[in-house]
């Protein structure tokens, strides 16, 4: 699906809500979208780990990192692993690594910096729950839409019809 989130902000401004400016491109893919799932954990990548193998198409996957930049959650390795699963992207409220690997993929990335320190695997995390930041809740199964603009939140799925104009003769009397 071709979109632009500027074109849905204007023509679903009543039922999105908007994140706060804040999100850097890191992936390949600058324009992504899908059913949201949510991991919430910190400075620990297991669970990223774990979700990542399951297959992942159609879907985003939106991780509450605290907004912890002292860590990286994603990796390369993780990143790749998304890609081999079929995940269209992959939002971080945290910390990237392998900043120039990331940029070669196929997998639409944003995350708020990044950092070469790695996370570790100590913290199990939680997933599928409902997480809040960058000004907005997010559920399980919400809609989210980003590119070079920004990400846009929704609890429906968004599409824009575009109608080629047609002329129309008109007969006069």
């Amino acid at each position: 699906m071709e979109y632009s989130t500027s074109e849905l902000c204007d023509h679903f401004a009543d039922v999105v809500d908007v994140l706060e400016p804040m999100f850097i491109n890191f992936g390949g893919q600058s324009a992504f979208c899908g059913r949201i799932r949510t991991v919430k954990c910190f400075e620990s990548s297991q669970l990223l780990r774990e979700v990542l193998q399951q297959d992942g198409t159609d879907c985003v996957l939106l991780v509450d990192g605290g907004g912890s930049t002292r860590r990286a959650l994603v990796d390369i390795e993780l990143a790749e692993l998304a890609v081999e699963n079929n995940w269209e992207g992959i939002i971080v409220y945290g910390a990237v690594r392998h900043v120039d690997e990331l940029e070669e993929l196929e997998l639409g990335i944003q995350a708020i910096a990044s950092i070469p320190v790695g996370a570790d695997n100590l913290a199990p995390g939680e997933e599928g729950i409902p997480v809040n930041f960058a000004g907005v809740s997010f559920y399980e199964d919400d809609y989210i839409y980003a590119d070079s603009t920004g990400i846009i939140l929704s609890a429906e799925e968004l599409e824009l019809e575009y109608v080629e104009d047609e002329e129309l003769d008109v007969l006069e009397d």
